[in-house]
């Protein structure tokens, strides 16, 4: 996992995911410097290609089957953004490459998701630009909360039952599903409780990432079903889109 450096909460929560569950399976992080979300250049200067490769060697020195960008940079710059940057990680390592955007991606297009829940901590600029770029890819943002923060500590000082709150507002708009989108927000350990009691699939950004990872390996992600509808065995979240489907 290539982590921001400001990030508190993808490691311990990505650990607590995979232990006692996956004995065999082991997460390893790298960081690079991230500590401000804005659409300012210096701020997206952060996410240059150096940086991001230096780190992902080092991983590559602990022979990981796969590394991944765990951070939600592509859904504001361009999600080919994470497709560059994955083809340049592969090239650099020889190694497998995903990313958090590139997951929750394949998994709204599984989901068959045309109405999306958005929730994230970022502030006005950065949510339209994210909403704009699913609306460019056909998928409309029916309803969305965030909290107008920019220091990427403070992301992890939102508390589960604010996400909560965030999220069942944004379910009032019945969207097909909803994306926590921030990977140092405390959502995987309530994205199961929240989908049993909207009917709705809850998206985690920390979840995904490590579905991604899994799912890039052959792992078997259903020992994880607790942690969310993602990872069932069948394949099919909770919810409207997941019964259109099948």
């Amino acid at each position: 996992m290539l982590t921001p450096s400001s990030n508190t909460v993808l490691e311990p929560y990505t650990a607590r995911m995979l232990d006692p569950l996956f004995p065999d399976v082991t997460a390893h992080f790298g960081r690079f410097r991230v500590t401000e979300i804005a659409l300012a250049p210096d701020a997206n200067s952060q996410f240059a290609l150096p940086p991001v490769l230096q780190a992902a060697e080092l991983l590559a020195d602990a022979n990981c089957d796969v590394i991944a960008w765990n951070g939600t940079s592509a859904s504001w710059l361009g999600f080919d953004s994470d497709t560059r940057l994955c083809d340049a990680i592969s090239q650099k390592t020889g190694i497998a490459a995903t990313s958090a955007i590139l997951s929750l991606n394949r998994l709204l297009a599984h989901l068959g998701v045309h109405r999306l829940g958005l929730v994230t901590p970022y502030t006005s600029d950065v949510q339209d630009r994210i909403v704009a770029n699913y609306a460019a890819a056909g998928i409309e943002t029916v309803a969305e909360e965030h909290l107008r923060l920019r220091d990427n500590f403070s992301f992890s000082d939102v508390s589960e039952a604010t996400i909560e709150a965030m999220c069942e507002r944004v379910a009032e708009a019945r969207p097909d599903a909803i994306a926590i989108v921030c990977t140092n927000m405390r959502g995987p350990l309530v994205a199961a409780a929240l989908e049993e009691r909207l009917g709705i699939p809850v998206l985690d950004s920390v979840a995904f990432t490590l579905w991604g990872c899994l799912d890039a390996i052959g792992v078997s992600t259903e020992k994880l079903h607790g942690f969310g509808s993602i990872f069932a065995s069948s394949g099919q979240p909770v919810g409207r889109a997941a019964t259109a489907e099948g």
